[in-house]
């Protein structure tokens, strides 16, 4: 009974959503199971209840944040895009949007560099870029733009963003703060990959 009642007030949402946050402000090594269950004012017994370790919580978080990022890429395949925006401006828009609506989401996802971490993203960030690169490839296919003649395409436009995103996410703008430049930066990295299949 006590541990029904346990798992009813402390959800795994609520944990993993104070753990996302000091993994980013104290680093993976720098906080325990421990330091999370003081963070919520739990013990930190009441968090086993669902995770049995650290590396448990920190990969449900890294799995979560990637798949919410997967719906909304998703999604973008099927609306039309903005005015005055090609579907695939549309894609490395709301790209931008995420990593700048999620900073601590976007900064465990891409950012982080312990070595001790490094391999539970990595898995995760290869899948992202996989439905990335395929859906980059289906707008431009649909465009009739030839991408075999520049295979690497993907990526670039990929990295394009992500530097953009790393540039303005810690100075933790808002995306509406900086979306006119959002939108340039998508044109130009859109029609610089237009003429490079041309």
């Amino acid at each position: 009974m006590a541990r029904r009642a346990v798992e009813q007030e402390l959800s795994r949402e609520r944990i993993m959503d104070a753990a996302r946050h000091l993994f980013i402000t104290k680093g993976y090594r720098g906080i325990s199971m421990r330091s999370i269950g003081q963070h919520l004012g739990y013990s930190h017994g009441s968090l086993y209840y669902h995770f049995k370790e650290k590396a448990e919580l920190f990969y449900a978080i890294v799995v979560q944040d990637f798949n919410h990022l997967a719906r909304m890429c998703e999604q973008v395949t099927k609306r039309p895009p903005m005015d005055g925006l090609t579907r695939l401006e549309q894609l490395m828009l709301d790209f931008i949007k995420f990593g700048l609506e999620n900073p601590y989401q976007y900064e465990i996802m891409f950012m982080l560099r312990d070595e001790e971490i490094l391999s539970y993203c990595k898995v995760e960030q290869a899948k992202c870029f996989d439905m990335f690169e395929k859906i980059v490839r289906g707008f431009l296919a649909e465009e009739k733009y030839p991408l075999e003649q520049n295979s690497s395409l993907p990526l670039s436009m990929f990295l394009g963003i992500h530097g953009f995103i790393s540039f303005y996410i810690q100075d933790r703008l808002t995306f509406e703060d900086i979306r006119p430049a959002a939108i340039a930066h998508v044109k130009m990295l859109s029609q610089s990959s237009y003429r490079m299949t041309s």
